[in-house]
C-alpha cells in the first residue's frame, strides 16, 4: 500500500523469514556460526570433535528474535553429504515424532501409520539403519526441530536415546533444538538432567542494541529497493527502538504500521509522534478495554476515499470520450499524459542522482524453447572443464562490447571499466548477496569437475546455462553438493583508479587524492544506502555497512563490499532475479 510511496519495489517490514532480509548483527552471526559448527566441527581438537560426533546444539531467544530465519540461513549452509530433517511442528507424540523424522530424511520401507508394525521400535530400527547407511558412506546427519519448548518431557527422552545410536568411533546424529528462553527452563528440570549434560553448544540470541536497530531498518530498506535516505527521522529511530525493546519481529510490525501512518498523512518522513502512535496499535499501549484509533487513522481513511473518489470522477469524464465496444467491451481507459500517480520520489534522491549516475539497466535475453528433457547428469557432462568458453557469455550480460576481462592475458588497466572477480568456498547465502550471475564450479559423480554459468536463484532452484543455450533448474540441495564453492564474475568498480579506491581507510581521502572520485562515490552510496555518520572517515561507515550486510568488517572498500554497495543503490548490473523462464528441472 506504501511501498511505491516511499519509492520502494516490495514490502520492507515483512514477518516472513525471508533469508534475503536477514540481517546479521553480530550476535545473529554468532548463532549462525554455533549452528554450523555444531554439524561440522571446527577444527581437530577435542571439543570440534565432540561436537561434530553427535549430541545436542540449543539456540534460544525472545519471540520474533530471529531464530527461525538463522535455522533456514543455517540449512542453505549445511556441507555436502549431510542430510538434514527439520521439524516444525513438535507437538507429536513419540510415534508421531519418529515417524515425522524418517519422512523427512525420505526413510524406505518404514511401516506406514496405523498399520498392525507401527511401533517405536521399527521407527528406530529404519532410522538406525539409515544413520549406519550415511555414516558408511562417509555422510552425516541433522535432526533440526524448531519451536523446541512444545517438547514434551516423553519426547525429550527419546530425542535423548537417538543420540545412542552411535559406532565405535562416533555418535551418528546430530540434534539442533530452537525454541523460546523457556526451553532452557525446560531442560534444567531434574528429570532431564541426562539429556542437559548431552548439550554441547548452546546460545541465547538476545535483542538488538540501538545502533544495530537503525542498521537493521537501514538494510530492510535498502534490500526493499530503498535508493534514498531513511524516511525515519532520529528521534523516530529512537523510540523504535525502546518500544520494539530491539525485538526484530516487533521492530517489523512497529516500522509498518508507522509507513503506514506517515502515507495516510502524506508525510515523507516518518516522526517520532507517528511511532509512538504505531506503536499504541500494534503493541499494548492503549487503555485496557478502549478501542484504539489512532490520530492517523482518520486522515488516512479520508485521504484513500478522496483518492478513490477522484479516480471515478476523472473515470465518469474520460471514459465516455474513449473508443471501445458498445457492450460486453474490455477495454479500459488509457491514462492521461501526466495525470499524478500518487507515488511521490524517495527524499533526497535528486540530490544523490548526480554523485550516482545509474547506467541502463541490463537484462537477459529470453532463451529459446528447450529441447526434450535428457538423460540424468548428461547436459552436465556436456559442460567445459575450464571456464574459459564462458566467459565471453558472462561479459555480454554486462557489455557485449567489452573483451572479457576475466580471459584477458594482460592484466586490466586500473581504470577499467569491468572487473572480474573470483573467489572460492562461497555459499548460497553469498550469491543470494552478491544477487550477480556468474560462473561456478560443479563436481560430477566420477569426480569430473566442469563448470556452468549460472542465470538465477529462484523459489529454492538454482537457473543454470545448459552448452545447449537451454535453462536447466536445479533445486539449491542439489547444487550444494556438488558445487565446490569456486565462483567467478564481473563487477563495475567506482569511478577513478581501482588500486587507489581499494586503499582508503581512515579519514575520508582529499578530492585531489588519485582516489578522490572513488571516495566520493563510496561516501555517496553509504548514504544513500541509509549509512550516516558512524565515526571518523568512511572506514568507520564502511564498517557499519558490512556488519548491516553480514560481510566481514574491516573497514575496506575491497570487491566484494563495493559490489554489494553498489547492488544497494543503483540497478546497473544483471541480478540473479527477473521473470521466469521455462526450463528443465534436474533431480
Amino acid at each position: 500500500m506504501y511501498a511505491a510511496f516511499f519509492g520502494l519495489s516490495q514490502d520492507p517490514f515483512s514477518i516472513a523469514p525471508d533469508p534475503r532480509f536477514l540481517y546479521m548483527s553480530e550476535r545473529h552471526r554468532e548463532a549462525l556460526a554455533h549452528l554450523l559448527f555444531g554439524v561440522t566441527g571446527g577444527g581437530t581438537d577435542g571439543r570440534s570433535a565432540q561436537m561434530a560426533s553427535g549430541g545436542f546444539v540449543l539456540l534460544t531467544g525472545d519471540i520474533g528474535a530471529g531464530k527461525t530465519t538463522i535455522s533456514r540461513c543455517f540449512l542453505e549452509q549445511t556441507p555436502p553429504g549431510c542430510h538434514v530433517a527439520y521439524i516444525f511442528n513438535p507437538k507429536l507424540t513419540v510415534a508421531e515424532l519418529l515417524r515425522t523424522i524418517c519422512d523427512e530424511f525420505h526413510l524406505d520401507g518404514v511401516p506406514a501409520a496405523g498399520g498392525a508394525d507401527t511401533g517405536v521400535k521399527a521407527y528406530v530400527d529404519a532410522l538406525n539403519g539409515f544413520l549406519l547407511r550415511a555414516h558408511a558412506a562417509g555422510e552425516s546427519a541433522v535432526l533440526v526441530i524448531d519451536e523446541a519448548q512444545n517438547l514434551s518431557a516423553e519426547v525429550l527422552e527419546q530425542l535423548r536415546l537417538l543420540t545412542n545410536l552411535e559406532t565405535a568411533e562416533r555418535k551418528l546424529l546430530q540434534i539442533v533444538l530452537i525454541g523460546q528462553p523457556e526451553l532452557r527452563s525446560l531442560l534444567a528440570r531434574p528429570e532431564l538432567e541426562q539429556l542437559a549434560q548431552r548439550v554441547v553448544a548452546r546460545y541465547h540470541l538476545g535483542p538488538l542494541t540501538a545502533e544495530e536497530t537503525r542498521q537493521y531498518i537501514a538494510h530492510r530498506m535498502a534490500v526493499a529497493g530503498l535508493r534514498g535516505p531513511l524516511p525515519f527521522s532520529a528521534a523516530a529511530l529512537t523510540r523504535i527502538h525502546l518500544r520494539s525493546r530491539g525485538v526484530p519481529r516487533r521492530i517489523n510490525l512497529l516500522c509498518g504500521r508507522a509507513l503506514l501512518g506517515a502515507w495516510g498523512q502524506g508525510q515523507q518522513q516518518v516522526g517520532r509522534r507517528t511511532v509512538d502512535q504505531a506503536a499504541d496499535e500494534v503493541f499494548d499501549g492503549a487503555p485496557a478495554g478502549a478501542p484504539v484509533a489512532p490520530a492517523w487513522r482518520r486522515p488516512a481513511l479520508l485521504g484513500a476515499l478522496a483518492l478513490l473518489t477522484g479516480a471515478a470522477a476523472w473515470l465518469a469524464v474520460v471514459a465516455p470520450q474513449s473508443p471501445g465496444p458498445a457492450r460486453g467491451g474490455q477495454a479500459a481507459p488509457a491514462a492521461a499524459a501526466g495525470a499524478p500517480t500518487g507515488t511521490a520520489p524517495p527524499a533526497g534522491a535528486s540530490g544523490a542522482a548526480e554523485a550516482i549516475t545509474p547506467l541502463p539497466a541490463v537484462t537477459r535475453a529470453a532463451t529459446e524453447p528447450e529441447p526434450p528433457a535428457l538423460a540424468d547428469d548428461a547436459w552436465l557432462a556436456a559442460l567445459p572443464a575450464q571456464p574459459d568458453a564462458l566467459h565471453a557469455a558472462l561479459t555480454r550480460l554486462w557489455d557485449p562490447a567489452v573483451a572479457p576481462p576475466c580471459a584477458a592475458s594482460v592484466p586490466p588497466a586500473a581504470d577499467a571499466p569491468l572487473r572480474c572477480w573470483r573467489a572460492a568456498q562461497l555459499t548460497v547465502p553469498d550469491l543470494r548477496r552478491l544477487d550477480r550471475p556468474g560462473l561456478l564450479a560443479l563436481r560430477l559423480a566420477d569426480d569430473r569437475r566442469v563448470w556452468a554459468r549460472l542465470l538465477a536463484l529462484r523459489d529454492g532452484e538454482a537457473e543454470l546455462a545448459a552448452p545447449d543455450g537451454a535453462v536447466r533448474r536445479m533445486p539449491l540441495g542439489t547444487l550444494a553438493t556438488r558445487w565446490s564453492g569456486d565462483w567467478i564474475t564481473l563487477w563495475r568498480p567506482p569511478p577513478g583508479r581501482l588500486d587507489a579506491v581499494l586503499q582508503i581507510a581512515g579519514p575520508a581521502t582529499s578530492a585531489s587524492s588519485p582516489a578522490g572520485a572513488g571516495a566520493r562515490w563510496v561516501t555517496d552510496a553509504l548514504s544513500r544506502a541509509g549509512i550516516g555518520e558512524s565515526g571518523p572517515g568512511l572506514s568507520a561507515q564502511m564498517r557499519a555497512f558490512q556488519r548491516a550486510q553480514g560481510l566481514k568488517p574491516d573497514g575496506l572498500p575491497g570487491p566484494q563490499t563495493l559490489m554489494v554497495l553498489r547492488r544497494q543503490v543503483v540497478d546497473d548490473e544483471p541480478q540473479l532475479t527477473g521473470t521466469p523462464v521455462p526450463a528443465t528441472r534436474e533431480r
